[in-house]
C-alpha cells in the first residue's frame, strides 16, 4: 500500500482524533501511533536504517492527505517527517546515536537562530531558548539552528547558520503552547542550559545552499539525500498548508449545500458564491500541481547528479509560497462568505480556518523575501542574496 493509501486508509481515525489532539495541545498517543506505523513520520528515513526513502512527490502527496483529515497531524507528518532525512545527510556517529538502538526515534526541531553558538574545541557550546518545534514532547531529540561567526562566499562575509542536533537530556521543553490555530501539534519552546555539541552533530546550511559534499551522501547514496534542504522543508510544510485549506473547502462545500440565503434563494445558486469556490480550487489544484511538478523535477536532477542552482531554489519556493498565499486569501473570502455562525468556536469552519491561518504565518511560507530572490536574479541585481 502507498503512504498516499495509507493517508486515506486512516483519515476518518485522524479527523476523530483532532479534537483530543487540540485539547492536549500535542498529538495523543493514537495519533502518533498512527502516523508512525503507516510509514509517514519515517518516509524519508534512509533504507538502510528501515526507513521508506520514497520519493519526496510520494511524501508531499501522503503529506496533504494527512492534513486534509487532519491538520495538526498533518503539519507534524510534515515537519517531523523531513528530520530523518536531514539527519540522514550527518555522519555515522550522528546516525548512529539516534537509530542504533532504536530506528523510529525520531526528533524536533526549531531552526530559526534565536539561541546562541560558540565554536570550542571539537565542536560548540550552544545555549539559549528556541520556539515552536513542533511534535517535541513525543521526540528524544532536536534539531536547533544558530549562527556561528561567519565564513567567506565568493568575496563576501556570510553568517554561518548551523543546525545543532541534541539528545534529549541536552534541553528542557517549556510547556507553552496555549495558541489558537494547529493547537495539537505540540510546538513549544525549547531552552538549552550551557550544553557541548560536538563537530560531528552540526552542519553548515551554506554547505546545503553551496551543494557541498556532506559525509552522510557517502552513506545514503540514493537521490533523495542530493536534494536541497531549503526546498526540501519548504516544500514540506506547503504541503502541510494545502492539505489544511483542502479539508477546509471540503466542509465548506458541506455547509454550503443546504444552506438557505436571506433572500430565500439556495446559496449553492449564487453566481458569486460559486465563483468564490471555483477560485479556491483553482488556486489550489494548481499550486499541487506546480509542487508535485517541482518535486519531480528535483528528483530528475537528483538522478542526473546536476546541482539545484540559488535561482531555482527561491524560484520553487516562490511557486509554492505564492500559491499558498492565494489559497490563504481564497480560504479568508470563503470563511467571510459562510454562514454568522462560523465565528462560533464549535463551528466545524472555525478549527479550520484558524488551523490555516497558523501555517501561513510560517515565516518559510512569506511568500515576498522569495519574490525579492527571483526578480532580482532574474533581473541581475547587483547584490543578490542567499536563499538558504
Amino acid at each position: 500500500m502507498s503512504l498516499v493509501e495509507e493517508a486515506k486508509r486512516i483519515a476518518p481515525m485522524l479527523a476523530a482524533n483532532a479534537a483530543e489532539d487540540d485539547e492536549l495541545r500535542r498529538l495523543s498517543d493514537s495519533t502518533w501511533k498512527l502516523l508512525l506505523d503507516g510509514g509517514f513520520l519515517r518516509s524519508l528515513q534512509p533504507a538502510r536504517f528501515g526507513g521508506g526513502e520514497v520519493s519526496l512527490v510520494e511524501f508531499v502527496d501522503a503529506t496533504i492527505e494527512i492534513s486534509r483529515a487532519s491538520p495538526s497531524a498533518g503539519w507534524v507528518a510534515g515537519v517531523i517527517g523531513v528530520h530523518p532525512w536531514q539527519l540522514g545527510l550527518f555522519t555515522e556517529k550522528a546516525q548512529q546515536e539516534m537509530w542504533r538502538d532504536d530506528p523510529a526515534t525520531m526528533h524536533s526541531s526549531s531552526y530559526n537562530p534565536t539561541g546562541k553558538a560558540e565554536k570550542v574545541a571539537g565542536g560548540y557550546k550552544l545555549s539559549g531558548r528556541w520556539s515552536f518545534s513542533t511534535g517535541c514532547d513525543h521526540c528524544r531529540g532536536v534539531m536547533l539552528g544558530a549562527i556561528s561567526g561567519t565564513r567567506e562566499i565568493a568575496g563576501n562575509q556570510v553568517r554561518d547558520f548551523r543546525s545543532f542536533l541534541l539528545m534529549r537530556d541536552q534541553y528542557r521543553i517549556e510547556d507553552n503552547w496555549h495558541v489558537a490555530g494547529l493547537r495539537g501539534t505540540g510546538s513549544k519552546d525549547i531552552t538549552v542550559e550551557e550544553t557541548f555539541v560536538p563537530e560531528y552533530r552540526t552542519q553548515s546550511h551554506l554547505d546545503y545552499a553551496m551543494n557541498a559534499s556532506l559525509p552522510g551522501q557517502d552513506l545514503n547514496k540514493g537521490p533523495l539525500f542530493r536534494l536541497p534542504w531549503s526546498v526540501v522543508f519548504n516544500m514540506a510544510i506547503a504541503a502541510s498548508a494545502l492539505g489544511s485549506a483542502r479539508g477546509f473547502v471540503d466542509a465548506w462545500i458541506g455547509g454550503k449545500r443546504d444552506r438557505k440565503l436571506n433572500s430565500g434563494g439556495r446559496a449553492a445558486d449564487d453566481s458569486l458564491i460559486q465563483n468564490r469556490l471555483a477560485e479556491a480550487l483553482w488556486y489550489l489544484d494548481a499550486t499541487v500541481s506546480r509542487v508535485r511538478a517541482d518535486a519531480i523535477e528535483l528528483r530528475q536532477m537528483a538522478e542526473a547528479h546536476e546541482a539545484v542552482s540559488m535561482q531555482q531554489r527561491a524560484q520553487m519556493r516562490w511557486n509554492m509560497n505564492r500559491g499558498c498565499d492565494l489559497i490563504g486569501q481564497a480560504v479568508t473570502d470563503l470563511f467571510r462568505a459562510a454562514s454568522g455562525r462560523a465565528i462560533f468556536l464549535d463551528h466545524p469552519l472555525q478549527r479550520r480556518f484558524q488551523d490555516m491561518q497558523a501555517a501561513l504565518a510560517h515565516a518559510y511560507l512569506v511568500p515576498d523575501p522569495l519574490a525579492k530572490a527571483v526578480g532580482g536574479m532574474i533581473l541581475g541585481a547587483t547584490k543578490q542574496e542567499m536563499v538558504l
